[in-house]
């Protein structure tokens, strides 16, 4: 089939979720008119079209919107800036030519193959769930297993009831959510089974979807083996030790028709691999500078392709960063390096983690571009009690913070202010030397 070169386009957004959208009206505002947001679904607003439960937009819109409402909002915005969109639409590929230009590779049933060359690429095509298959279930594999987010799907957009009894696996946030979302369809969910000694969701939807309707929460507890051949007759659910490895002797028979697993989100970087940007064996997302720029210049990421969020309001916020930092890419494409040199100037530096901090995003700062202030977003390992947050610079402690809890379920953030790099000199003096530039860690309060 015949590839067509289309118009040239500023910015192709990858991904018209919340993190898309945000991003196509930023990158609006910022002076780009033609943008062009690509999106595989038949509809504008990714996985919130689904999440009809309310508790989105507290910090954005300061009120409680649903998932449909708070997607609504950002298509409205961008209806209003007549942004272009293709719906029904995949990315197959995007390659970079000797001009730096970006060629982005499309397929629809109405056009075919095309190819879009782009001045800069927003990457924003979300997250997926773990599969089945990677968590090593014992046991048959019988109908009425879902993962979480294909219940949610069936049960909210086609109608349908997929379980009387039901047990989860995994306490994430949309585990939570369908616990109660289940509770409320008639179907009695008898308990939620978490592999970790804590829970990976918010304590908000710990207690409106678990507490508020009865539903146990078993920590340290998996499935250790599944019943019945053509459908789920029931489940084991066993208490692990410390090395996450079954104790015998501790089953718990639940006699049950239905399993969802909520065992955790993957970014979705199939696309982002394929296109040489560099990614993090952490987040399994790019790797950015403060910028949000990856490893391939003018190619951008934002949202949960980048690190799994906890709120969607963080996902627009640093969606807005990107559209912004991608319009100033296009304005200033004339003078940019090559694409082998984005993360090996001299003034780029990585943000090192210790003491229990498990990431932070971004990874990366350019000392000379960086703005006055930015968010540096971060998550830790395990639940951390009393105790420290510090950001040390070029062995200094800049920054200290007394954290009564944090938890791996909630997203932690700092704000790094560039009067903090004393001299610009005296950090470059720091290439070569034993002294961390950039480090975000965890210490003792000694108060406590």
């Amino acid at each position: 089939m015949t590839k067509e070169i289309l118009i040239r386009k500023s910015l192709v957004i990858v991904g018209g979720g919340p993190a898309g959208l945000a991003a196509a009206v930023a990158a609006t505002d910022a002076g780009l008119k033609d943008v062009l947001i690509i999106e595989r679904d038949d509809r504008l607003g990714g996985i919130l079209s689904q999440c009809i439960h309310n508790g989105f937009g507290l910090h954005r819109f300061k009120e409680e919107l649903t998932g449909p409402e708070y997607a609504a909002r950002f298509i409205e915005e961008a209806e209003k800036r007549s942004i272009e969109y293709k719906l029904g639409t995949i990315v197959l590929d995007i390659s970079v030519d000797e001009d730096e230009t970006k060629l982005v590779t499309i397929m629809n049933s109405e056009e075919g193959t095309r190819i879009i060359k782009a001045d800069a690429v927003i990457l924003a095509m979300g997250c997926r769930e773990r599969p089945r298959g990677a968590l090593g279930l014992p046991g048959y594999r019988p109908a009425g297993i879902y993962t979480a987010g294909t219940a949610q799907r069936l049960v909210n957009i086609e109608g349908k009831q997929v379980g009387k009894r039901v047990v989860i696996l995994g306490s994430g946030d949309i585990g939570l959510i369908m616990a109660r979302r289940m509770t409320l369809e008639g179907a009695e969910v008898l308990a939620v089974s978490e592999l970790m000694p804590y829970s990976g969701g918010l304590q908000r939807n710990i207690v409106q979807c678990l507490k508020d309707f009865d539903i146990p929460l078993l920590l340290s507890h998996t499935v250790s083996k599944i019943y019945g051949k053509d459908r789920v007759e029931g489940i084991d659910i066993s208490e692990v030790d410390s090395s996450r490895k079954i104790i015998p002797g501790t089953a718990i028979h639940f006699e049950c028709d239905t399993l969802l697993l909520s065992c955790g989100l993957l970014p979705e970087n199939e696309l982002s691999r394929s296109a040489g940007v560099q990614l993090s064996p952490v987040t399994g997302g790019p790797v950015v500078r403060d910028n949000l720029e990856t490893s391939v210049s003018g190619v951008f990421a934002c949202g949960n392709v980048l690190h799994v969020h906890d709120l969607v309001d963080y996902v627009s916020a640093e969606a807005e960063r990107a559209g912004k930092e991608a319009a100033r890419y296009v304005e200033r494409r004339g003078v940019c390096r090559s694409v082998k040199d984005v993360f090996g100037e001299t003034d780029i530096f990585d943000i090192k983690c210790s003491g229990g901090v498990r990431y932070s995003v971004p990874q990366k700062i350019k000392l000379s571009e960086m703005d006055d202030r930015i968010t540096i977003r971060f998550r830790v390992g395990d639940v951390l009690k009393n105790k420290k947050l510090c950001l040390i610079v070029a062995g200094e402690k800049k920054l200290e913070l007394k954290k009564n809890v944090m938890e791996p379920g909630k997203m932690e953030e700092l704000i790094v202010k560039k009067d903090m790099f004393s001299s610009l000199a005296d950090v470059k003096n720091l290439l070569g030397s034993d002294t961390v530039p950039i480090e975000i860690t965890v210490t003792e309060n000694a108060e406590g």
